[in-house]
């Protein structure tokens, strides 16, 4: 059940909001959590009833190993078993078929399942039993631990959230915080996430998906293909993540309940330390404060520094899936990393907008490898995106520019971009024009006056519409496979 989905809007949220609402009618909180906790398992449970029993079984294992920490006077001990535990089901379950593979084994029945959310769900209860072990985490009830571990907004695909700041929203979650203010903001906000993804990143994908697929062939991508590729895909992935972060802040308000921003205008970056501290904020944040702080952070001199970073970035390459190709990113961006503090401790200054603009060529530059299929396919897009295949342009485009037939091959039309029709590289060119005008220029929808989100909801709410209840298909969201 996709939030983007008919069931979901129409059926799965106003039902789970009803009873809520009701149980605050009824001056009832306890009921509200249960109530929540009953809708947490219920969404969970349409995608398969077979891996709720695995999310419930890894929530009571860890809540009964969290007692014991606490217990013990925080037992370190335990806090191994809880570390070993969560780590070892991720292990097997996300990298169980990558570790067989690599060995030459072969799996019955196709392999090791991946349960949904399965990374997200187990990372939120390490950050538990961590900070209850550093007693920064709340002696949280089984009911609220529960709730905030399945809280359907984020059970799926985040943000990750800090225990200490949202279980304390669910042990305070009264009749007061059941509000209308809170559902229109909460409604407000879930709407232009809501259109982001459909009007957005779903159009975007019909311009970024034939030039991944045609390198995946081995096809020979000419240099406009490939960089109108690149170029949709940095925004395809931008507004399909940051849409369902926003969805999933405005459903939680929706409950009472407040999630941190998840984004903050990432492509305004001036050095990719900053993209870091405004991409997927909550995970780059869990990174930081439960591994490479843990290592030693830069506190044990460069060689230390270096090490810690890579390690680092590789892990945040692999959480996102058992591919070689998520390790070649995350390993890209730690050498950015390392050379950006390398040039940090030069003191020398460039320019804001050329630091700006090195940024974003390095972070499209790397988004090849993670969205291309192997090794091989992100070799044939680069060899696309440096031209080695030549310069095509539609003959439509050269009758009306006449001097580009010096560096341009005619052709009737591209085939990798768009639906190969002819019309679609201006279509293309005019949809990232717009897009990337409105990423480096506009701020964020939470930085948005109110009279400025009044005029987005408003002009995008019937394409929204026709593009829930009319369009041809759902897309899943791009996180969800991680």
């Amino acid at each position: 059940m996709l939030f983007n989905s008919v069931p979901f809007v129409a059926g799965f949220l106003p039902f789970a909001l009803g009873g809520f609402l009701l149980a605050g009618r009824l001056r009832k909180p306890q009921l509200a959590r249960v109530w929540i906790l009953i809708a947490n398992l219920s969404f969970y449970a349409w995608w398969s009833p077979g891996f709720l029993l695995l999310l419930v079984g890894s929530v009571v294992i860890n809540f009964a190993m969290s007692r014991q920490i606490r217990r013990f006077a925080h037992n370190l001990l335990w806090l191994a078993t809880g570390l070993a535990f969560n780590l070892g089901l991720l292990a097997l379950f996300k990298y169980g078929n990558f570790v067989a593979g690599a060995f030459g084994v072969v799996l019955p029945l196709g392999g090791i399942p991946l349960p949904l959310g399965i990374s997200f769900y187990t990372f939120q209860q390490i950050m538990y039993i961590v900070d209850t072990y550093v007693h920064e985490a709340p002696a949280a009830s089984f009911l609220d631990y529960a709730c905030f571990v399945s809280f359907f907004p984020h059970v799926i695909a985040g943000p990750l959230v800090r225990p200490k700041t949202i279980i304390p929203q669910f042990e305070n979650l009264i009749a007061g915080t059941i509000s209308l203010r809170n559902i229109s903001e909460g409604l407000e906000i879930f709407l232009l996430g809501l259109a982001k993804k459909l009007i957005l990143a779903d159009s975007l994908a019909q311009f970024a998906d034939p030039g991944f697929a045609a390198a995946a062939r081995h096809d020979p991508l000419t240099l406009i293909e490939a960089w109108v590729s690149l170029f949709a895909y940095g925004l395809q992935i931008y507004f399909d993540f940051s849409a369902y972060s926003d969805m999933a802040i405005g459903l939680a308000r929706m409950f009472g309940i407040h999630f941190p921003v998840n984004f903050h205008s990432p492509y305004k970056a001036e050095n990719i330390s900053e993209f870091w501290k405004r991409w997927n904020i909550t995970l780059s944040t869990f990174l930081r404060d439960y591994l490479y702080i843990p290592l030693g952070g830069n506190r044990h001199g460069e060689g230390r520094r270096i090490f810690n970073v890579m390690l680092t970035m590789l892990v945040g390459g692999l959480w996102h899936g058992a591919a070689t190709r998520f390790v070649l990113w995350g390993a890209m961006h730690g050498g950015f990393l390392v050379v950006h503090g390398w040039f940090r401790r030069t003191g020398l200054r460039i320019p804001p907008i050329i630091s700006h603009v090195l940024t974003l060529a390095v972070v499209l530059l790397a988004w090849v490898p993670f969205r291309a299929t192997n090794f091989s396919a992100s070799n044939d897009f680069y060899r696309g995106l440096f031209g080695l295949n030549g310069i095509a342009l539609p003959e439509m485009v050269l009758q009306q520019a006449q001097w580009l037939r010096h560096v341009a091959q005619s052709v009737p039309v591209l085939p990798y971009l768009g639906s190969a029709r002819s019309l679609s590289l201006p279509q293309g060119v005019l949809l990232l024009f717009f897009c990337w005008v409105g990423v480096l220029i506009l701020p964020d929808i939470h930085n948005f006056t109110q009279r400025g989100r009044n005029l987005a909801l408003v002009s995008s709410f019937a394409l929204t519409v026709q593009a829930l209840f009319f369009g041809p298909y759902t897309l899943p969201f791009l996180y969800f496979q991680f």
